[in-house]
């Protein structure tokens, strides 16, 4: 039988995958960028699995840090004691976190939707805190992706991911997004001011909730929903300067963006932006075991302090001493070989520079509309038409196309679909760990180049 006449019953297993209409195949080991199958194929690694892996696989030191960590104490709860990795990665992270978040705190969970749960409860308690009774709600934006859990799909925009579970979430209200490749508004002076119209949109949203607005949630760039959109200038600086004259707390979701993935050691930093409440995951641990943090300011942490001195939430799993051993392992491994600075695509002479001069040549192909991007996190947007910016019809499913062509060829890419309308619109989301070489470089974009061709 072959692979392209298995049906769903012959593709199911034991795990409850995510797609019962194609094989995977089994990983089995990991170095640098490759990942081999049980076949022994190798695979470029384009997308850091999914924004992930930024200091490449199978690094000893991080795994060695873990089994001592293991040897030594494997969990306590987090209702009866503190551990000394936790408390010493904590204080690592805020200082990588920069001079606002001195005199904050960190909650550390098992990943990003946690994270963002964590946040969204944190938000609301700091407004109890400090008499704001009526706060509750969470502000967000179309065509944004916060989280699988519920609470992070209420604020969440990305209308395929959320619709089948719409009854059972909470709404609340969401803005538009800047996205100048299809912008709504008149995009003149490098999109300053479309950046001013849509955060505009938030003062209203804010105005209209009558009082009850907690926070506002964003990604700093878009994750693998919209593939790597960046503000346009002056966004937001007028977003954060809104939340602050009306007393909304700024929560920026840096679960993708964060650890140096854009070529800062946060992604906020590129525009100049504090936040109150920071949110990170993915690329704390690279991979290496389940961990995501909540970064809270001084100001927050105060509040309950001085309040009620409970945060009232908690999972089994936060802050598990295996996972913050290996996330503290490998901020170390970013540090020490200052990756952060390889991941800057305006760098000379970087991993990220050049990225982003290799994936720059895409634009050359007939079905590319745009390319777009920051340090190792670019997204590459598919047309059926580059004047009219016309997408392919959902139904012809292109970009899942040509991540199956990458994947013959033995290169990893993460395909997406509805950057459009949450429905249409193709992009593959483009994310290698930052020790990656030109040499890789450059023949990932050759295979991707010949993917694209292949399924046009």
């Amino acid at each position: 039988m072959t692979k392209s006449t298995l049906t769903s019953q012959d593709l199911r297993t034991p795990v409850l995958r995510r797609s019962f209409r194609k094989p995977y195949p089994a990983a089995v080991r990991g170095e640098g960028v490759y990942v081999w199958d049980a076949d022994g194929k190798r695979y470029l690694d384009f997308s850091g699995s999914a924004a992930v892996n930024f200091i490449g696989r199978g690094v000893r030191e991080i795994s060695d840090a873990m089994v001592e960590q293991a040897r030594q104490l494997e969990f306590v709860h987090t209702s009866q004691f503190t551990t000394p990795v936790a408390e010493e990665f904590a204080q690592e992270l805020l200082d990588f976190a920069g001079d606002h978040f001195r005199g904050g705190a960190v909650y550390f969970t098992c990943g990003g939707s946690e994270s963002v749960e964590t946040a969204l409860k944190l938000a609301r308690q700091y407004q109890v805190e400090i008499g704001e009774t009526k706060r509750h709600r969470v502000l967000s934006r179309n065509q944004s992706y916060h989280g699988a859990t519920l609470g992070a799909l209420a604020v969440s925009g990305n209308r395929k991911r959320r619709e089948i579970y719409l009854p059972m979430v909470r709404e609340f209200e969401h803005i538009g997004m800047p996205y100048c490749y299809r912008c709504a508004f008149d995009c003149t002076e490098s999109c300053y001011n479309c950046g001013q119209q849509y955060a505009a949109e938030l003062e209203r949203a804010i105005e209209a909730a009558n009082g009850e607005a907690a926070g506002f949630i964003f990604e700093p760039m878009s994750g693998a929903t919209l593939g790597a959109v960046t503000p346009p200038p002056g966004y937001l600086q007028a977003v954060a300067e809104i939340c602050r004259r009306h007393g909304v707390l700024l929560i920026a979701d840096e679960v993708m963006t964060g650890i140096g993935r854009t070529g800062r050691n946060f992604a906020v930093e590129h525009w100049q932006v504090a936040p109150d409440i920071l949110i990170t995951a993915k690329g704390i641990s690279s991979g290496y075991a389940p961990l995501g943090a909540v970064i809270a300011s001084k100001k927050v942490v105060d509040a309950i302090a001085a309040g009620s001195a409970a945060f009232l939430h908690g999972f089994t799993y936060n802050a598990h001493p295996i996972s913050v051993a290996a996330g503290r392992a490998v901020l170390g491994r970013i540090q020490s070989l200052n990756l952060v600075h390889a991941a800057d695509s305006d760098a000379e002479g970087t991993a990220g520079s050049a990225l982003k001069k290799a994936l720059e040549g895409l634009r050359d192909l007939e079905v590319v509309g745009d390319v777009r991007g920051l340090g190792m996190l670019w997204g590459v947007e598919f047309v059926a038409d580059k004047k009219t910016k016309t997408p392919f019809p959902p139904e012809q499913g292109f970009s899942a196309r040509v991540g199956q062509g990458c994947l013959r060829r033995g290169l990893l890419v993460y395909p997406m679909q509805g950057s459009v309308d949450g429905v249409a619109g193709d992009h593959l989301l483009i994310a290698p760990p930052a020790v990656i070489t030109a040499e890789q470089i450059s023949w990932a974009v050759e295979q991707l180049c010949a993917a694209v061709k292949e399924s046009t």
